[in-house]
């Protein structure tokens, strides 16, 4: 369970201004506190290696990141579930995407060897990790894992 007060700090994709955008109003479609457009967490969120440590660290909510490269095939192939996890948890987690050759040193920096790497990030910290390409169901028991272990 997700407190209401919990919430996702983003970087805006058009302005660069940081938003805090509250998990329980993800639905709402919430905007840009500064250019106003639209902030969409039904979808994966593109981090960036000069916004990936911020967003991790700030947000209360599990943030779940997908490690890939475009050129991997089996990334690819996750792709479709991780867009329909961030669907699923619009509001209850953040549900992101890293390009490692973009990133290299966060990447390096958690161990990632091989793409896709899913880790799931609580309160700043890694919670639960997965590498190589998984369907839903298991993207889902990830989720879950993390936010059970939060929990106890």
């Amino acid at each position: 369970m997700i407190d209401d007060n919990a919430f996702a700090t983003l970087r805006c994709q058009f302005c660069d201004t940081w938003n805090r955008v509250r998990a329980s109003r993800a639905q709402d479609r919430p905007k840009c506190g500064s250019c106003g457009r639209p902030i969409l967490l039904d979808r994966p969120w593109v981090l960036h290696a000069d916004t990936f440590d911020r967003t991790i660290k700030e947000s209360t909510v599990p943030v779940l990141v997908d490690f890939y490269a475009d050129w991997c095939g089996p990334c690819k192939m996750m792709a479709p579930f991780v867009d329909q996890l961030a669907a699923r948890h619009e509001g209850k987690a953040l549900i992101a995407k890293l390009n490692t050759d973009f990133a290299q040193q966060i990447s390096n920096g958690l161990v990632i060897r091989g793409i896709p790497t899913t880790i799931v990030f609580r309160d700043g910290a890694e919670a639960a990790r997965l590498t190589g390409a998984v369907k839903l169901p298991e993207l889902e028991a990830l989720l879950s894992k993390a936010t059970q272990a939060a929990a106890t």
